[in-house]
């Protein structure tokens, strides 16, 4: 069964390859939807997939990359769209 989630990343998290590594764990574990830095120096994801691979990509996000610095990770659960495919960063 699928699920979505909107994701919030703080920290520091912009300038690290925060989402070109998003989009390759996002491709390891099947998971559709975006990434996008925020001006105020978040950044910003829809994901969408089974929920234990949705699942495993938040665990990734509370980390991410090792030059990250992630202080905080808001997850808001929302239905499901029917995306499938890639996962882009936008």
């Amino acid at each position: 069964m699928a699920v979505r989630a909107h994701l919030l990343i703080r920290g520091r998290v912009q300038g690290v390859w925060y989402r070109g590594s998003m989009e390759n764990e996002a491709e390891r574990l099947g998971v559709a939807g975006w990434v996008r830095n925020r001006p105020d120096g978040a950044v910003e994801a829809e994901v969408e997939g089974e929920r234990e691979a949705v699942e495993a990509l938040i665990a990734w996000a509370r980390h991410g990359p090792p030059a990250a610095r992630v202080t905080d990770v808001e997850v808001r659960w929302t239905e499901p769209r029917g995306e499938r495919g890639r996962f882009v960063v936008r």
